[in-house]
């Protein structure tokens, strides 16, 4: 459908409609993700004064955002070009729209709106180790934007982790992954009794495929965010072994 999609937040421009599909959308997944979200992910959600009856201001959120680990949220009328998204993310700038659904697309839109990437992406932005490893991920990105293939195994890693990672804290499992955490379905299927858990690994990502089109059928499932951060002293390596194991075959 047509839309207006900003490159500025213009508060006052919010419609009704608007603030209507946020409260819905809000509230509605926050009784799926009070159970089943990572406490992590719920005490930045409270740390960054998200809430059911304001659309997020990016400029009451962004000096929370950076005096908390230094990043802050940046305008993008629609997705952006990959050195640009990788350039944006190692300057510590997270790139998200702040355009909203219709009523009519509440439960499906095939573009990302504002709920997925503030609600889903913005408040694990405030946890150093989340925030670290987002950052020298991208800077990772950026020296392999030359080599095709790598950036596609590279995004294996983000889908598994950024996008629909979950998380071991006191012996159960919880969600993170912005994919899960905007999407009822998504929030269902990934602890639902069939969904298939697999340890952390990068070996095991960087061989895994996934697609865009259909509810996740495998998840990963890190120990903690100090993991995740860890993991990238190994990523280039584990890459690299990946990229020359593919040519020899």
């Amino acid at each position: 459908m047509n839309r207006i999609k900003p490159s500025i937040q213009d508060y006052q421009a919010y419609t009704a409609e608007d603030f209507a599909v946020w409260h819905t959308l809000f509230n509605r997944q926050m009784a799926l993700l009070a159970p089943a979200a990572s406490r992590l992910y719920l005490e930045a959600l409270q740390r960054i004064g998200f809430e059911a009856g304001h659309i997020p201001d990016f400029e009451k959120v962004n000096p929370l955002m950076r005096a908390a680990t230094g990043w802050a949220l940046q305008v993008v009328p629609d997705l952006v070009p990959q050195r640009a998204f990788f350039q944006a993310l190692a300057g510590r700038r997270f790139t998200a729209t702040c355009w909203l659904r219709t009523m009519a697309e509440l439960d499906y839109i095939e573009e990302p709106d504002m709920f997925h990437d503030v609600f889903g992406h913005a408040p694990l932005l405030v946890n150093t180790d989340y925030a670290a490893f987002l950052e020298g991920f991208s800077s990772i990105a950026l020296r392999w934007l030359h080599d095709s293939r790598a950036v596609e195994l590279l995004g294996r890693v983000y889908w598994f982790t950024i996008e629909f990672g979950l998380i071991l804290e006191a012996g159960q499992t919880k969600v993170f992954g912005a994919g899960i955490m905007s999407s009822p379905g998504e929030t269902r299927n990934s602890l639902a009794p069939g969904a298939i858990h697999r340890p952390f690994g990068l070996e095991d990502m960087l061989q895994t495929d996934y697609r865009t089109d259909v509810l996740q059928e495998q998840y990963f499932v890190l120990q903690s965010f100090e993991q995740l951060r860890h993991s990238l002293g190994g990523l280039e390596a584990a890459l690299q072994r990946q990229l020359q194991e593919e040519l020899q075959t």
